[in-house]
């Protein structure tokens, strides 16, 4: 089951060591939580397509002969998850051109987090010391405990719900708050928020 704000990866890839060593590096990935589904077979592709949810797949151009990604997805009517061609060998350009973006063997865990996303659009922020909240996350902060909905906020801001979603996530590992009483009065206290604009949340 997914897990809220995490990103779900499907892994195309015949070579078992291949496979194994990509997903092993996705769940380690700066910033993001992954949760990777491993796909040996056109048929486990075409299975989980049908049953899961996912963001975004990374496959093989190889995979199962030629991987022909657009007639796949209009096979299959569903243009919801972006994908990642995986290059190990030498590929036509002609073969590339209906992916989102490409990963090679030579991509470091920094690179791939990137592309993830930006094919995503998850916005990076600064770097920023573990306690301290970067501008964007104390305005999410002031809209939480204004009592705005994710999907609110995620308007308000021209933001998906999944960014919004990535950033809580993040202000609550940053602050050690799991509670909305306890995010409010950090808010007050760091005078993001006026005690009067939360005032109907207390």
């Amino acid at each position: 089951m997914k897990s809220e704000g995490s990103i779900r990866i499907g892994v195309a890839e015949n070579a078992t060591m291949v496979r194994l060593g990509l997903s092993a590096l996705l769940k380690r990935l700066p910033n993001l939580i992954v949760q990777v589904i491993e796909l040996s077979t056109v048929e486990a592709l075409k299975h989980c397509v049908k049953v899961q949810n996912i963001d975004i797949l990374i496959v093989s151009p190889q995979f199962g002969g030629w991987f022909n990604v657009r007639e796949f997805k209009h096979q299959y009517s569903t243009e919801d998850f972006k994908t990642l061609a995986l290059i190990t060998t030498m590929v036509p350009e002609t073969e590339l051109r209906n992916y989102d973006d490409t990963l090679t063997l030579f991509d470091d865990a920094e690179s791939i987090a990137k592309k993830i996303s930006t094919i995503l659009n998850i916005e990076e922020e600064e770097e920023e010391t573990q306690d301290t909240l970067s501008q964007r996350e104390r305005e999410i902060v002031a809209y939480i405990v204004k009592g705005f909905t994710n999907k609110e906020i995620a308007d308000a801001l021209f933001l998906s719900v999944h960014t919004i979603i990535t950033h809580r996530r993040n202000i609550a590992r940053k602050l050690q708050i799991h509670s909305a009483a306890g995010l409010t009065i950090y808010a007050i206290v760091n005078k993001i928020v006026e005690l009067n604009e939360v005032k109907m949340n207390l």
